[in-house]
């Protein structure tokens, strides 16, 4: 491991983009959909691809997307040269929505900084486990994100050109990030510009005299689909667009929303930034603390002459994360994937502490590096005593999904497992041969961090896609494609704005609503539990024959799922 040694900003950069790469693309589409999120934004790009309309396309039977449309075209653009959307393409975006941040928040605290807490960060942010997750997954989050922080940087760099003429690519990355979520891409860097412009004794009128117009012309962009989108959607659509951006925040929504407390967005925030974070809280431990003295008055006024003197770039950053957080604490909707902005910043501070530590209580990386290295000898462990078949006399007493996931993984070693896991096992001896020396550089930094992505491979290369796979549903849409290769299939949901995504996604949305057509014959989809409302409802107008049963719970309406052929009865037809 010589990372320290490589300490040109353009080395670091290269070196970055290749573990960035390495770590997220290829192991974008071993996962099948296994929620109904990811299906549920796949599907506009599919029925933008068969209908041809690119601003406003019908999907899942009748619905319109909850989102505006730059997520889904870059799926959509991404998968034309296959001319299929597959989960790969789905989550490409993501993955280089993610990379193209990670690098450009490199080069911007590299730039304004150390070259080597920038490289930590940015390892940090691309490892830590609310971005990793979000990078994966066919969702418009990380692209929002990259989008939002995007225009934060160049925003500042406007700042350091002393506001002079326009920052063109701040206004193209609000505009986008707009088109991606709604009007939070440009409220949110606006917001932190402002405060911080008033905080460098900048007068409100003329922080509003800079900042109206540029969120202004971040407007023109996103009014061009909006005013497309509402020529076609009409007033459902505008009604649409208002609860999801305004009565989202407000707390009106006609439905819940993930409502969670305040204090959610603590542990959180602690739980994305794992491993990370832990080595945070080990450390709260072996830190000396100072009595508290003084009045109220007095420390103020130390906190008001701290943040006077603070170096502006990490004021900026303590200023983003603050001011986005609180901004996302106050709707009652609450999310985690909401914060993703502020993490980039607090990267930096993290990468700091991080140095602190390791000169200052070096015990604290010792004690975090040993629980590192178990963790992945664990799971090695688990992965071999599975692999070689030591659970299969036990298998008959364990729950049936403990049994699939063990079967699942009882699978041979592949290559990239095997080269993951001789990488694993050097990375641990390389720590533990360098515990006596690791107050002294950066590499042991860098080896226990290097663990943690070996770890992350494996779980990413094997472990997960054969565990995830095993819940999907998709073999059984592959059942239902196979038993209705073409034509619609008829479904039915009873809890409103839910589909059957993930077999809709595999049938290529042809998967439309029973009480919406009321059809002679189809055939059906149907929840087990709903089938109950459908008899009660239908059974003396159509005869239902069951034709598949799934195997197990559906991922997305929680009950097994029902395919039957029914016909209406010659009584009742006209």
């Amino acid at each position: 491991m010589n990372i320290p040694k490589i300490s040109s900003k353009t080395s670091l950069f290269l070196l970055l983009l290749i573990i960035s790469a390495l770590t997220i693309i290829p192991y974008l589409g071993l996962t099948n959909f296994h929620t109904k999120g990811e299906p549920r934004e796949a599907i506009v790009a599919v029925s933008m691809l068969q209908n041809d309309n690119w601003i406003l396309p019908i999907n899942n039977g009748g619905d319109i997307a909850y989102k505006p449309p730059f997520f889904h075209w870059c799926i959509a653009a991404l998968s034309l040269p296959t001319g299929e959307v597959t989960e790969f393409t789905s989550r490409l975006p993501s993955a280089l929505a993610a990379i193209v941040m990670t690098l450009m928040c490199f080069l911007f605290f590299a730039k304004r900084g150390r070259n080597d807490i920038a490289f930590l960060a940015s390892l940090l942010l691309i490892s830590g486990f609310e971005v990793h997750r979000a990078a994966m997954a066919s969702r418009v989050d990380m692209v929002l994100t990259c989008f939002i922080v995007l225009a934060l940087l160049q925003l500042y760099r406007w700042w350091e050109h002393h506001l002079r003429g326009i920052p063109v690519w701040a206004i193209l990355f609000m505009s986008i990030a707009t088109l991606t979520k709604g009007p939070v891409g440009i409220i949110l860097p606006c917001a932190v510009l402002g405060v911080f412009l008033l905080l460098q004794k900048i007068s409100l009128w003329k922080a509003l005299y800079k900042i109206i117009p540029i969120a202004l012309l971040s407007c023109v962009l996103p009014f061009l689909w909006y005013y497309a989108a509402y020529q076609q959607g009409g007033d459902a659509f505008l009604q649409l667009v208002m609860e999801e951006n305004f009565d989202r925040f407000l707390g009106k929504m006609s439905y819940q929303s993930h409502e969670q407390p305040v204090v959610y967005y603590i542990y959180i925030t602690l739980a994305g930034w794992l491993p990370w974070s832990l080595l945070v809280v080990m450390s709260l431990f072996v830190l000396k603390y100072k009595k508290p003295h003084g009045t109220v008055k007095q420390y103020w006024s130390r906190f008001k002459d701290y943040i006077t003197h603070m170096d502006k770039t990490r004021l900026f950053s303590l200023l983003s994360i603050v001011l986005i957080f609180v901004f996302y604490c106050i709707p009652k909707s609450k999310r985690s994937v909401y914060i993703l902005p502020i993490y980039p910043f607090i990267a930096y501070f993290l990468a700091e502490y991080m140095f602190f530590l390791l000169k200052q209580k070096p015990r604290v990386w010792r004690a975090f590096s040993i629980f590192i290295a178990s963790v992945g000898c664990l799971l090695l462990t688990v992965l071999i005593l599975i692999k070689t078949g030591i659970f299969d006399n036990y298998r008959a007493s364990l729950p049936d999904d403990m049994n699939y996931y063990i079967t699942a993984l009882s699978e041979s070693w592949n290559v990239i497992s095997i080269v993951v896991a001789i990488f694993i096992v050097l990375l641990i001896y390389d720590i533990y041969k360098s515990k006596r020396y690791l107050a002294y550089n950066n590499r042991y930094i860098y080896s226990v961090v290097a663990l943690f992505f070996g770890i992350q491979l494996m779980l990413d290369a094997s472990t997960l896609p054969a565990i995830l796979n095993a819940k999907s549903m998709k073999p059984f849409a592959e059942k239902v494609i196979a038993t209705v290769p073409e034509g619609k299939i008829h479904s039915y949901v009873s809890v409103d704005m839910l589909h059957f995504f993930i077999i809709n996604f595999y049938a290529q949305d042809r998967v439309v609503n029973f009480e919406t057509e009321m059809p002679d014959d189809g055939y059906l989809l149907v929840g087990e539990q709903d089938f109950n409302y459908i008899q009660e409802q239908y059974g003396k107008r159509y005869t239902f024959d069951p034709i598949l049963k799934s195997d197990r719970k559906g991922n997305d309406v929680k009950d097994f799922v029902l395919l039957l052929s029914f016909q209406k009865q010659e009584s009742n037809t006209d």
